[in-house]
């Protein structure tokens, strides 16, 4: 049997600084939560309530484009969202998007470490261990979206930047976007960038590190051709903005 491992990464032999970031890349359910099985059906699994669906491809590409690291999570969000900081009430999530997620619904004490030791905490070790070797490292992190919550509005961008409070490469990539007429552009939307102990509060705002947030609709990108496309839009105004940042 394959030993586990909650990431994946791929090393560019750090031709640049950009590090590539997809903290929910994976729906995978490790063998020692429930046996590989959260009790949820494979349509739940397959949505984006369980993974980020098209950020993996997308990261990958950028990866490719920018010859930056890339690092991705290799474990579902409803396991442990990496994203959240270890005492956020939404770490490990029981309701989502309308479905109850059964393991989860009584989760001990131990059962929440193991979750901790084995997914969560290696995950960001290798996140800082590989910033730590780039001199003036900038950090993009890439998600997806759903076009619509259950109960909820439809949403219109087609991609989304998300930032708290240092905006020194959130304001030139947005302004970037800005130029093309067929994007419709979120400014922190559809969610806010400012979540305590998420991961670019952690490894960015923590370290005065250049980040930031890159939030892609996911029916843009749910084929590898629009993953393509998409990573083919982004790694140029990428490039321009860290330039501007600098």
């Amino acid at each position: 049997m394959t030993e586990f491992r909650p990431y994946r990464h791929i090393d560019r032999a750090r031709g640049s600084d950009i590090m590539v970031l997809c903290d929910h890349a994976s729906n995978t359910v490790p063998s020692f939560v429930g046996n590989g099985d959260l009790g949820l059906p494979p349509t739940d699994m397959g949505r984006h309530i369980a993974y980020d669906i098209g950020a993996a491809g997308v990261s990958h590409e950028l990866g490719r484009m920018l010859d930056a690291s890339v690092l991705m999570s290799n474990f579902s969000r409803l396991v442990i969202d990496p994203n959240r900081g270890e005492d956020d009430p939404t770490l490990i999530m029981r309701l989502y998007d309308g479905s109850v997620i059964p393991a989860n619904r009584s989760l001990s004490a131990d059962e929440k470490k193991q979750r901790l030791d084995r997914c969560y905490r290696p995950y960001h070790r290798k996140i800082e261990e590989e910033l730590s070797k780039l001199q003036a490292p900038a950090l993009v992190s890439i998600h997806s979206f759903t076009p619509q919550l259950k109960g909820r509005a439809p949403r219109p961008w087609h991609i989304g930047v998300l930032y708290a409070n240092d905006t020194r490469l959130a304001l030139p990539l947005m302004q970037q976007f800005a130029r093309f007429d067929d994007i419709c552009l979120g400014d922190n939307e559809p969610y806010h960038g400012a979540i305590l102990g998420d991961t670019m509060d952690r490894h960015g705002l923590g370290h005065g590190r250049l980040h930031v947030l890159i939030e892609v609709r996911n029916d843009l990108i749910e084929t590898e051709a629009g993953q393509k496309t998409w990573a083919g839009r982004l790694a140029p105004v990428i490039q321009e903005a860290i330039k501007a940042a600098r």
